[in-house]
């Protein structure tokens, strides 16, 4: 089912800095609309192939909210350089990225970016090896093994940890991933990878190959590395505020309506993303195991107005940050090791969410 299925964990960096950008499938709803022309016209960059990490910006686009706001939002595919680079020199107004590296970017690299929503509030990051090799029972058994790596040494450090949490040493080989790392995996080239339960996890499940898995949290990896959300430019912020505050209030209704509505709102992304060829079953399955793994918040802290959708956590992902650091993930602009941490603060704000305190 895909590459369409097959996204890099979400701490993978861009390297170059110059890119194409192509638009991605069909129109929304509020495309035929004859006053569009008085509308802002901004784009939004996927980070990775539409998925469901990206479905709030499609319902908001699909039920009109972008254009009841004054925005005519262009969905448009990622850029070879990266949602990041894209956002940072211009070429697109907003993107979906994560909070690492939002803040690592800027931090670390000279960007100027910032993450104004976080839609995922928890690690959806899982390890896993194929159900059939039967070596592997718990994450201790990756000692050893074969790591099917995109690259990057976040990876590295998060499973070292997992390993010697669970009694082992920690040291394992590693294979960088050519198309898939389901492929890698049924392969032999390797013997576990990463994945995320929301949505690789819903692949294996309901098609396979099925998979044996361990997450971050039950073996001692500290915060939350998934914290996947919208970017922009600090350059935005200070310039169009109002542009800003339109489009991630606009954005957060989406998300809201698709956490409240996830089997229409799966229907509206399998429809609206038709390029990527996203089975509907599969978009529903994935948004109910969002929805019932209260990946995006409490539901019931939402409605009651304790806890707003898309605020960006501070806490757990500087937890993340810091733990990263310790273990000498980081590099400088120029690829170069460095033991500055990046600041969760740094590289993100909730001032213009609706309702935001």
């Amino acid at each position: 089912m895909r590459k369409t299925v097959t996204r890099i964990l979400a701490t993978t960096a861009a390297a170059a800095m110059a890119f194409a950008v192509s638009g991605c499938g069909n129109t929304a709803n509020d495309a035929s609309d004859t006053s569009s022309d008085k509308l802002t016209k901004v784009t939004f960059m996927l980070a990775w192939t539409a998925d469901t990490n990206h479905i709030g910006v499609y319902v908001a686009k699909n039920k009109g909210y972008f254009k009841n706001a004054g925005l005519d939002v262009d969905i448009v595919a990622v850029a070879q350089a990266g949602a990041e680079q894209a956002v940072n020199n211009g070429v697109a107004e907003f993107a979906l990225s994560n909070l690492y590296n939002a803040a690592s970017y800027t931090d670390l690299k000279g960007a100027h970016i910032k993450q104004v929503l976080q839609v995922q509030q928890k690690p959806s990051a899982i390890w896993c090896a194929l159900a059939s090799n039967t070596a592997i029972k718990s994450p201790k058994d990756f000692d050893g093994k074969t790591f099917a790596t995109f690259g990057g040494n976040e990876s590295d450090i998060v499973i070292k940890r997992m390993i010697q949490n669970d009694g082992g040493k920690g040291e394992f080989d590693k294979v960088t991933v050519g198309t898939s790392t389901f492929k890698t995996l049924e392969s032999g080239k390797a013997d576990f990878g990463g994945f995320y339960s929301t949505w690789e996890g819903v692949q294996a499940e309901m098609y396979g190959p099925q998979l044996n898995c361990f997450s971050e949290p039950d073996y001692g990896v500290p915060g939350n590395g998934d914290a996947i959300g919208i970017i922009t430019s600090d350059k935005m912020i200070q310039e169009k505020p109002d542009v800003v505050r339109k489009f991630v209030q606009a954005a957060q209704q989406g998300y809201e309506y698709a956490y409240e509505n996830p089997d229409d709102a799966a229907a509206i992304l399998a429809k609206d993303a038709a390029d990527y060829n996203l089975e509907e079953a599969f978009v529903k399955k994935s948004m109910h195991v969002i929805v019932d793994g209260q990946y995006w918040g409490d539901p019931a802290k939402i409605k009651d107005g304790s806890f707003v959708l898309g605020t960006n956590d501070f806490v757990e992902t500087q937890k993340r940050f810091d733990f990263l650091g310790e273990g000498h993930a980081y590099t400088d602009a120029n690829g170069n090791p460095t033991d500055k941490v990046p600041q969760a603060k740094d590289g993100a704000t909730n001032e213009f969410l609706k309702g935001a305190k």
